[in-house]
């Protein structure tokens, strides 16, 4: 400890969060409102990165991308429009108005709930205890009958020479641009780099991706990857795969090059811009694990079990600084395992759905098994698959890009959907209903569903001729 945390009065708690993100401010609310004294310790965006520089800020500015398209589009819907310009600043604008209410509806939460919000850096100083060097000066210790780390993650930079010197956007920045940028360049072909590939180039900004792996989005099926490689190219997004990056050199917002080695030849990309899509990284540097007998995985996420406990007695985390799927819907429910956890439950992360949707237009949703993961494990299945174009209300939107497919097992049950299309999380959504239902397929398809919606389509994806892959 610090001479001034020796000086500083232990203030006890039965619990403290570390973080105040998805799954731990739900968690802090309700065990508050049930009378538990608890504090919880924000370094800098009060409700966590969803509603300050991720989630809902994204799809707010991809929402305005979404508006710029049907412009670019009038003429197909019978509009003479005389032309339109795109003002970056009031479209971020539009985004921190947003995110301003969305901050001041946390506080209230807090302040309503009894929480303690203490804004400042915390760390472990020993046993389920917090050091916090508070953000108006001073420092506080406090200890909690049960401590619970939710600190999260950010972008990661990786080694690549000059990369940190050339002081890339990561996607907090790109969510602050007030002017359009002549030409980003995008390393990383994950959901990230790919939801604000889109975006920008609607916005009227030429785009290009550099990706190491041979498709965008390497975990997904081959036919989903190619089709939104098509939809990109059809946009006038130049996509990069197969490229390996040697070096940056420039400045971001300035001139920038990238240069990478691509079947075997050496080439450099130039743009005024680069983001930096190229993963995350855990926020457990500087927490002082080692003095609370934390311990963490060779890539430097805390270490948990299927409950969410660390190695130190009472010491709990969640979210994706535990390791959890990146998604703030997997935090919620990592808040209610620790609710139940912590009461004595045995609620556990294994076995539960891990379903989500990339927001581009149109969308990609996935959730349960998907045919790269059914052909390596050796499960047969029946594939139904039909094009977006069979569903009659994507005639009516002229929205017929994209398909839909679901894999059903031996026993009718669904295995897993996935829909590359217009409101494709809601669709999947429905589906993903059905499978913790465990309906057989053929509930939705003998469904009467209403003429004519998206939903409908269901109904034609199921009645549709399957391909059996992998039975005898």
């Amino acid at each position: 400890m610090t001479k001034d945390s020796v000086d500083s009065p232990v203030e006890e708690y039965d619990l403290v969060v570390l973080g105040s993100g998805e799954g731990s401010k739900y968690l802090a609310w309700t065990l508050a409102k049930e009378g538990q004294r608890v504090a919880v310790v924000e370094q800098r965006w009060i409700g966590g990165s969803c509603p300050n520089v991720a989630c809902l800020p994204s799809k707010n500015i991809i929402h305005s991308a979404k508006v710029a398209s049907y412009f670019a589009r009038a003429e197909e819907f019978g509009i003479t429009t005389s032309g339109y310009t795109v003002n970056m600043a009031k479209v971020t604008d539009r985004k921190r108005t947003m995110v301003k209410s969305l901050v001041e509806i946390h506080v209230r939460n807090f302040e309503s709930s009894g929480v303690d919000l203490v804004l400042g850096h915390g760390h472990f100083v020993g046993p389920r205890t917090i050091q916090v060097e508070l953000q108006s000066g001073g420092i506080r210790l406090l200890r909690g009958r049960n401590v619970v780390i939710g600190t999260g993650t950010r972008a990661t930079l990786g080694a690549i020479p000059g990369l940190e010197t050339a002081k890339p956007l990561t996607h907090i920045e790109a969510l602050e641009l007030d002017e359009l940028p002549d030409h980003l360049l995008i390393l990383g072909g994950g959901y990230v780099g790919i939801e604000f590939a889109q975006a920008m180039r609607r916005f009227g900004c030429k785009v290009s991706i550099v990706d190491r792996s041979p498709m965008l989005l390497q975990r997904e099926d081959p036919d989903a990857s190619a089709a939104l490689e098509t939809l990109f190219l059809e946009e006038g997004i130049e996509v990069i795969l197969n490229a390996a990056i040697d070096n940056v050199a420039g400045t971001s917002g300035d001139v920038v090059n990238v240069t990478y080695r691509q079947n075997g030849e050496v080439r450099t990309l130039q743009g005024s811009h680069l983001l930096a899509a190229l993963g995350r990284t855990p926020n457990t540097e500087g927490l002082g694990l080692d003095h609370a007998g934390v311990e963490v995985t060779e890539h430097g996420y805390v270490k948990v079990n299927a409950g969410l406990q660390t190695s130190a007695d009472g010491v709990w985390a969640n979210g994706e600084v535990a390791g959890s799927p990146q998604f703030t819907h997997i935090a919620f429910d990592d808040f209610r395992i620790l609710r139940e956890n912590l009461k004595g439950g045995n609620r556990v992360t294994t076995g539960r759905q891990v379903p989500y949707s990339m927001f581009t237009d149109p969308e990609l949703a996935h959730v349960g098994l998907s045919e790269s993961e059914a052909k390596v494990k050796g499960i047969p299945y029946r594939l139904f698959k039909i094009p977006m174009a069979s569903v009659l209300r994507t005639r009516t939107l002229s929205e017929t890009r994209g398909f839909m497919k679901a894999l059903v097992g031996q026993d009718d049950r669904i295995l897993g959907v996935t829909v590359f299309g217009v409101d494709g999380g809601e669709i999947m959504s429905a589906v993903q209903i059905a499978m913790i239902g465990a309906l057989p397929y053929t509930a939705l398809r003998d469904a009467i569903l209403t003429h004519p919606t998206l939903m409908e389509g269901l109904v034609v994806l199921f009645s549709s001729t399957p391909v059996a892959v992998g039975t005898d």
